[in-house]
């Protein structure tokens, strides 16, 4: 492919997807040109109350946005482009990706207020492109979504290759491996920079195939004494398609429930990509209206976490499954860091029911992602100067760049970085740059960043300790007329503790008239100093910090 112009100086670096799981977003810059990788969400983290989604900090992408030529996506997972709908509100591009990938996001845009219609160039591994004055090629990589493509960014000082997700099974469910001589024929070109998938970097020898689970899921669904209750990422479609197979080879229909479970299977069909009978999907109103035997049901959690609708199943608050003890449970995905401890629960809650659980062990789940092999093969096929890993926590990116020198990529051309930290080229040379703004924007309904880390500390104070409120009316002098009167949620049950509440407002009152005797005036001040006082006794009667909150109201 013939370049158009002389790329004096390229920059490169991640906004997410490096030292966390999700939030997949990484930008190159070629002199006056931004070319984004990928746009992902992350699901909160357990101390994160209330909050929905987190998405990367996009403020440097806003203040540069006339420079922003297109955004390339590798799939169509929510972590690589769930947040693409907040960008597009701020960052006015052209999308470039497959087709269903690209119908996963304008799905998405459809259900975001006020987000416009997005631009599409559609793309497949064949294609090439140019992004601004940049040329752009690409790769098919075998992954647990049809579509996946790795990014090649076609550079005078030579090509930076992105991945994207990918592993090297040999006998993918759809048949179409990841293209190795492709690949090869890349860096025989001699690629300036590597940027690769490392979630299973510390994961010693190759990925199990598909071919394995669908043999493992074919025997669950034969020997099921009563209905098949299979859980999974709604996008992992490649276990979709393998149920819905396993379905019809034992004469069982199938039910789909959960509104992101049906909406991805509906567009997935559209477009070719998942293929069954046509009478094989039935409505959630069959399941009460048909033989145990005779049903399949297909589930998924409101975002898209396997085990959260099961949750709702075993402990019989779910809409239309409730767990029977004749039930065969297949949970087909992987534990992500941080739920392991739901995880456990939610097994706990199904076994209690009665029913038979199959996870793990038993072979039903193979990872999307490819293991210390299959990267090394990757390594060495691309022979790349400079390697970036991506796409995992700071150890996993760790133990890739351990990989990366075991493939003789020199020591100091290997890369870990944190968001924001830059990597620059020039004269095919990478160095450290200065950083850019990065960090997380969290969603809490209809808000989107204005949850912060104050908000975010005063719930976890509230979940720990709870809040005491102290109501007080007094008159424009500052004389106490009313209360004080303290409101106690969470923090003690008042009727079984009357006496501290007493010498608490007793306190109170005091603090009030020490403030009048100093001709402290403002009532913002006056709140602070009862607030710093009865903080002080409250921990000293009870070691707990409850939040405070005075409210002083006008007599």
């Amino acid at each position: 492919m013939a370049l158009s112009k002389l790329t004096e100086k390229i920059r490169v670096f991640a906004l997410g997807g490096i030292g966390e799981l999700g939030k997949n977003m990484y930008v190159v810059e070629l002199d006056d040109e931004i070319v984004i990788l990928d746009g992902g969400l992350m699901f909160p983290e357990d101390d994160m109350f209330g909050v929905d989604l987190v998405i990367p900090d996009f403020t440097y992408l806003v203040e540069n946005k006339d420079k922003v030529k297109g955004i390339v996506l590798s799939h169509g997972h929510e972590d690589h482009i769930g947040a693409i709908p907040y960008l597009l509100k701020e960052v006015n591009a052209p999308i470039y990706g497959t087709r269903l990938t690209l119908a996963f996001v304008e799905q998405m845009c459809k259900e975001l207020n006020g987000c416009p219609k997005p631009l599409v160039k559609e793309i497949d591994e064949d294609s090439k492109v140019k992004v601004g004055s940049t040329p752009l090629s690409f790769f098919h990589v075998t992954h647990s979504i049809p579509g996946a493509v790795g990014v090649c960014i076609h550079t005078s000082q030579g090509p930076i290759v992105y991945t994207g997700d990918f592993k090297l099974d040999p006998t993918p469910v759809n048949g179409r491996e990841t293209e190795l001589s492709k690949i090869a024929a890349l860096g025989d070109k001699g690629v300036l920079c590597l940027m690769s998938d490392s979630m299973n970097a510390e994961k010693p020898g190759v990925s199990l195939s598909e071919k394995n689970v669908k043999e493992k899921l074919n025997d669950a669904f034969y020997d099921a004494p009563g209905r098949v209750i299979i859980a999974t990422f709604s996008t992992n479609l490649d276990r979709i398609q393998q149920a819905l197979d396993a379905a019809e080879r034992t004469n069982r229909k199938v039910v789909p429930v959960g509104r992101m479970m049906k909406q991805v299977i509906q567009i997935a069909s559209e477009l070719d990509y998942l293929s069954y009978s046509l009478d094989l999907i039935v409505e959630p109103d069959q399941i009460d209206k048909r033989n145990d035997q005779s049903l399949v049901i297909l589930t998924t959690g409101s975002k898209n976490e396997p085990l959260s609708a099961l949750s709702q199943m075993a402990r019989k608050t779910h809409k239309q499954v409730k767990i029977k003890n004749t039930d065969r449970i297949i949970i087909s995905g992987a534990t992500t860091p941080g739920s392991e401890k739901s995880m456990s629960q939610t097994i706990d809650l199904l076994y209690r029911s009665g029913a038979e659980v199959v996870y793990g062990k038993g072979n039903i789940h193979a990872s999307g992602h490819g293991y210390q092999e299959e990267l090394k093969l990757m390594l060495n096929l691309i022979q790349p100067r400079h390697f970036i890993p991506v796409h995992g926590e700071f150890s996993m990116q760790y133990a890739h760049g351990g990989l990366a020198e075991s493939c003789n990529v020199d020591k100091e051309n290997i890369f870990l970085l944190e968001k924001g930290e830059t990597v620059e080229f020039e004269n095919r040379q990478g160095k450290r740059g200065k950083k850019v703004p990065a960090g997380n924007v969290l969603i809490d309904g209809l808000g989107v960043g204005d949850v912060g880390n104050i908000v975010l500390r005063d719930r976890r104070l509230l979940s720990k300790d709870g809040v005491l409120v102290v109501v007080i009316g007094l008159t424009k002098g500052n004389e106490c007329v009313s209360g004080p009167n303290i409101i106690s949620r969470g923090f003690v049950y008042v009727r079984e503790s009357e006496e501290l509440i007493k010498e608490a407002e007793a306190l109170v009152t005091k603090t009030i008239a020490h403030c009048n005797e100093q001709h402290i005036m403002e009532w913002s001040q006056i709140k602070s100093h009862v607030r710093d006082v009865l903080g002080k006794f409250l921990f000293e009667k009870t070691k707990r910090r409850p939040m405070v909150m005075p409210i002083i109201m006008e007599s």
